[in-house]
Parts: structure tokens; C-alpha cells; sequence
């Protein structure tokens, strides 16, 4: 790295997720301390497939836009660069735009002018129909070939963005860049890795970063402030109450990664199995040895759509009787409410349809016996889910269960229990299921190749008006 960063390249990250609340007094922590620019990933797919099938964001607008005024005002008093990605939580067009609006908003209200750089990264049916026919799309566990029909079935699709998007913008002088679907840690990893640091410590240091305050002891803290080196990197949380130690950052590689020393990004592994972590002050570590190795780049493509609808309901149980059997209970009512189901409703209308029964405070999340000897629990949620082709008829599912669902008994010649349902009326329509389609990988020449950059520069009259630059 050059004279200007002998002390190493800072970057503020001033939460984990935009709209997740940032904290004005950290950020000016992070500004105190001489950070070189500001990033923060926006969104992922943790929270399902909904906000990229939808375009729609989980955190709300008045989060967004309270956190990018926040950052917007720092950028202001710094004259430093605001890095997004992910932007809008799921990173496709809608959710990108949704963005930008909020960013041109404050701009106005903070009276500034900054150059904004788009980095779109949603692709169309038949772009990724090409490249799959081209043998370049290959599937990751669990799923297969990838089809022309489950690319039909997918409302939106992206391909996760690396740093050379972002490398693009920094070189042509974007001060914000709002990007579109990126790995978390690229968004990090970007700013260092222009200003000529290492890539393994660069995307270390962004992959421990990715989180916010996340990568340290206390979690009452929202940011992180990292300096990366020639020879490492350091990482302090923003908030001086809180502190970093080498057990909190050394465990953030296990951190939605199955492997604790090796992390596949676009175009290459990081290693950090010659890692070394070592207090540098009270609050502080210092990381050294991360290793990066080029390999072929290969985007993920992601691809959500909407299926069928659902309805639901909710009951607590504590009668003996059931808590004593919940796995036979759950088979006898189920088998019951298929068949009531079955009886109230004609086949033609009907239609393919399910119903599931998940016992909360038993086994909900696997589904699978648990062990003989688990306690009994006190009380049990059940939830009643019903899926079919539409709405009308998920609905009239749940209605003709209703009574089985209330009163269904476990013991047959005693009389009928009433079981506690948490709303009135006791069916919620939960509207359509969406899921992710596609979880594969597309091999590229160019890291530009399925990127299209926009620029909005709002020191030039009429600068609403996009100009678009394929790159």
C-alpha cells in the first residue's frame, strides 16, 4: 500500500445489516479514529426467499432511511465513500431501486450532491437459460441440472457479486455505491483491496467484519472498525464499552461457513489456516497469515418464486392426555383432518393439497422422534398449516378442520378437550409460499460480464436521469 495508508486502510462498518439500527456515537467513534470509507452489507438470504421472489425488505423504510442519514451526514463531515450491498435485502432490481430512492431522499434533505453508482446484478430467464444450455450453470447441494422449467418458475434471479464491481465504481469515482445481490464479505473486502492490500487480508478482515459488533465479546454494540495492513489486520468493536479478543474473532469464520479455515468467494478460497489472532490492546486484535487462492470465477446464481398458499392456525395444549403421547396424538389428528378434509370439500375443487402439524416445545423444527426418556413437556403449540393452489382453498381447508383441531380427542371414549387457539378467528391466511429454485453456480470470463453499472451523479442538472454504462 501507498504513503497515505502506512497505518493501514480503515473501514467503519456501522452495523450488520442496513436498517438494523445504527448508532450515531459509533459511527463518530469510527470517524474519530481516521476510517478511509464506510461499508455495510444490506440484506441476505437468511430470512427466506420472500424478499427477493417480492423485491420487498425485511427492515423497514424508516430503519434505511434513519441509518443512511446517519452515514450520509459522517460521509458528509468525512468526504469519505458509503459501500452497500445486498442492497434492499435481497440485492435484485426492486430492492436495489427501493434503495437509491431513499439515498436521492436524504441527499436532498442533507443537501449534498454525491456521485451514486448502481451495481444491478439481476439477471433475465434468458441470459441464465444460455449459460446453463452452454454447460456453464452447475448445481450445489442438494439439487440437480438445472431446467428451462425451473427458471420459468423463478419470479427474480441474481448472481452474487465479488469486489471487482465494486473495485469498478471506486476507480471511477462513485462516493456511494449501492449494490445489488454481493457476498457479505465482498462489500468489506472492496475499499482495502483497491487501495492495494492484500487480498487474504482484505477478505478476512471482511469476512470478520461482516457482522458488525457481531465479532465481538459483548454483543451490546452494532459496528466494527478495521484496519487492514501489509501483514494483517486489526479489528475493535466501535463501541468502547465493548472488546475484541482472538477466541470472538477467530470463531466469526464458523459464522454461516461449515469450514473454519477456508471460505469460497467469487474467483478464489480464502485460507486462514496459517492464521494467528493475538490481543494488540485491551479491546483489540490483531490477525496475521491469511492467505488467498485465485481460483476460476464462479457467481451463484439465486432464484426465488411463489408457489402455492397456506393458511394456519395455532393452539396451546395441556392436556395430560396428549402430553403423554404428542407423537401418536400428531398421527391420529392428522390422519383425522385428511380425512375430514377429504369428505368436506369435492376432489375437483380440492385439488393437490397438504397439511402439516408442527408440535412447538416437542419436535417442530426436525420433525423427528425425540430421544425415549425426553421429559414431558408442559404445554405444546400446534400448528396447523395447510397448503394448496389457492388462497380460497387453503382457507376452506382450515375451516373444515377447525372443529378436529379445537376438540380432537386423545383418548377416544373420554370426553371432548378444548384446546387454546391464539386468535379469533382461529384461521390466519398466510398468502403464498415462496421458495429459493435455483442454488447454483455460473462460470464467467469477466467478472463484469452479468453486471450492469448505473450512474447518478447529483452535481449535474437533471441528474435523475440514469446514465447507464454496461459493464
Amino acid at each position: 500500500m501507498n504513503e497515505q495508508f502506512s497505518d493501514g486502510v480503515k473501514i467503519l462498518v456501522p452495523t450488520g445489516s442496513l436498517g438494523a439500527g445504527v448508532r450515531e456515537d459509533e459511527v463518530a467513534y469510527g470517524v474519530s479514529r481516521g476510517a478511509h470509507a464506510i461499508a455495510s452489507d444490506a440484506g441476505s438470504t437468511d430470512s427466506g426467499a420472500a424478499y427477493l421472489a417480492t423485491g420487498k425488505s425485511k427492515n423497514n423504510r424508516g430503519a434505511v432511511k434513519r441509518d443512511l442519514t446517519i452515514l450520509m451526514r459522517a460521509q458528509k463531515q468525512a468526504g469519505i465513500p458509503i459501500i452497500i450491498g445486498t442492497s434492499g435485502q435481497a440485492g435484485g432490481d426492486i430492492n436495489l431501486d427501493w434503495t437509491r430512492d431513499i439515498v436521492l431522499e436524504v441527499a436532498g434533505e442533507l443537501d449534498m450532491t454525491p456521485r451514486i453508482a448502481l451495481l444491478r446484478c439481476e439477471q433475465d430467464k434468458a441470459t441464465v437459460k444460455r449459460l446453463n444450455a452452454a454447460g456453464r450453470v452447475r448445481p450445489l447441494p442438494p439439487l440437480g441440472p438445472l431446467d428451462d422449467a425451473t427458471v420459468d418458475a423463478c419470479d427474480h434471479i441474481v448472481a452474487v457479486m465479488g469486489v471487482e464491481p465494486y473495485l469498478a465504481a471506486l476507480e471511477s469515482g462513485a462516493d456511494i455505491i449501492l449494490g445489488g445481490r454481493s457476498t457479505d464479505t465482498a462489500v468489506l473486502a472492496c475499499f482495502p483491496i483497491w487501495k492495494g492490500a492484500p487480498w487474504g487480508q482484505a477478505w478476512h478482515a471482511g469476512k470478520t467484519g461482516e457482522c458488525g459488533g457481531q465479532c465481538a465479546e459483548e454483543r451490546d454494540v452494532s459496528g466494527a472498525l478495521l484496519t487492514v495492513r501489509d501483514d494483517g489486520f486489526d479489528v475493535e468493536p466501535l463501541s468502547l464499552a465493548a472488546r475484541c479478543t482472538p477466541h470472538s474473532v477467530s470463531a466469526h469464520m464458523l459464522y454461516e461457513n461449515t469450514d473454519p479455515f477456508r471460505l469460497t468467494e467469487p474467483g478464489g478460497t480464502l485460507d486462514v489456516t496459517a492464521a494467528r489472532y493475538a490481543p494488540l490492546d485491551a479491546r483489540t486484535v490483531r490477525v496475521t497469515g491469511s492467505a488467498w487462492e485465485p481460483q476460476s470465477y464462479t457467481m451463484k446464481l439465486e432464484g426465488a418464486g411463489g408457489g402455492r398458499y397456506q393458511t394456519i392456525m395455532l393452539v396451546g395444549i395441556q392436556d395430560p392426555d396428549v402430553l403423554c403421547d404428542i407423537e401418536g396424538f400428531h398421527d391420529r389428528i392428522l390422519a383425522a383432518l385428511y380425512d375430514r378434509t377429504r369428505k368436506s370439500i369435492p376432489a375437483d375443487e380440492l385439488g393437490e393439497f397438504h397439511i402439516s402439524l408442527r408440535m412447538y416445545g416437542w419436535n417442530a423444527m426436525t420433525g423427528a422422534p425425540v430421544p425415549k426418556g425426553t421429559p414431558t413437556p408442559p404445554e405444546i403449540g400446534m400448528l396447523f398449516v395447510a397448503t394448496a393452489a389457492t388462497q380460497e382453498i387453503a382457507n376452506a381447508i382450515a375451516h373444515a378442520c377447525n372443529p378436529y383441531f379445537f376438540h380432537y380427542p386423545a383418548v377416544m371414549d373420554k370426553e371432548l378437550p378444548s384446546y387454546g387457539f391464539a386468535f379469533t378467528p382461529a384461521d390466519v391466511p398466510r398468502g403464498q409460499v415462496y421458495e429459493f429454485k435455483l442454488n447454483h453456480v455460473v462460470a464467467v470470463d469477466d467478472p463484469m460480464e452479468l453486471i450492469r453499472t448505473e450512474w447518478i451523479d447529483l452535481s449535474v442538472p437533471q441528474a435523475q436521469t440514469l446514465e447507464a454504462a454496461n459493464g
